[in-house]
């Protein structure tokens, strides 16, 4: 709490003209790592926060993303600050990836299952039937029609089955997308964000009662280089050279598309990261 206090009396000291735009902000936070303080929604509409207001978060509405989306991150949980940006009337403050549902993200678990086409030969029969007047031969293209109606509505009832197994398997995955594909704080004004807010440690007053910042504070050994920092559209080579043997891989197929989970772990995090075809599009951040 010292180190944290510590840290936002020296950002307020600083230069206004060294913290007033987005770029400045994201220079400040990006990369570094931060602890949250409540739990968060496994979704790109994050936690609303309005710093401005008596009760900043609407916590009915908190409980209810939770509940739809699953929990992403869990009080205590450490997490990477992958993307900081303004967007018109409030600041995004994307941790691990920003959240599940972002462009490209597919969240609908609906699958798609036409209805089979009569067949020719169902058509012809139908053809026939209508011009026939020969009791006996109505009665034996009746019977091979019906058959044939009643072979399409089986093969219907075996598709619709499938389809119903394949959205659960879907809803399934994209909860656990959901749950690895972090989460997002969404500073809100009512109407453009005011100069004021667009400095770090604005930011991290906002947000103070719900992430602990403080590992910001902490300085690094005199001499030594600033680490590689983990990031969407490194290739799993890099993210290996930075991470080391991953402790497990799992692969699968999303369309045409090849898609690996890699699982690291150290001993005081675990980090699993999403390729697609070869390259990181989200990680998310835990503790062990």
């Amino acid at each position: 709490m010292r180190a944290t206090i510590a840290l936002l009396a020296l950002v307020a000291c600083a230069s206004p003209a060294l913290a007033q735009s987005e770029d400045q902000l994201r220079a400040f936070f990006e990369g570094k790592s931060v602890r949250v303080k409540l739990d968060m929604p496994g979704s790109s509409e994050g936690v609303d926060v309005y710093p401005a207001s008596i009760m900043p978060i609407d916590f009915p509405k908190h409980a209810s993303r939770l509940k739809r989306f699953g929990t992403a991150y869990r009080r205590g949980d450490e997490a990477q600050v992958t993307k900081v940006k303004l967007k018109g009337d409030h600041i995004e403050f994307q941790l691990g990836g920003g959240g599940y549902g972002t462009f490209g993200d597919d969240d609908s678990p609906y699958v798609s299952v036409p209805a089979l086409s009569k067949s020719e030969r169902e058509k012809n029969l139908e053809k026939d039937l209508a011009q026939t007047k020969d009791p006996a031969l109505r009665r034996k293209l009746r019977e091979e029609l019906d058959g044939l109606r009643r072979q399409r509505e089986r093969a219907d009832a075996r598709n619709r089955a499938e389809a119903a197994q394949a959205e659960q398997i879907k809803v399934a995955n994209i909860r656990q997308r959901r749950i690895e594909g972090g989460s997002r704080f969404n500073l809100r004004y009512d109407s453009d964000v005011p100069a004021e807010a667009l400095v770090p440690g604005s930011v991290m007053r906002a947000l103070a009662d719900y992430v602990d910042f403080s590992s910001l504070s902490e300085a690094r050994p005199e001499g030594t280089a600033r680490p590689v920092e983990l990031r969407k559209g490194l290739t799993v080579e890099e993210v290996d050279a930075i991470l080391g043997r991953p402790e497990s891989i799992t692969q699968r197929k999303e369309g045409t598309l090849a898609v690996s989970t890699s699982t690291y772990r150290s001993s005081d995090r675990r980090i699993t990261a999403e390729f697609v075809e070869g390259v990181l599009v989200r990680f998310t951040i835990t503790s062990p």
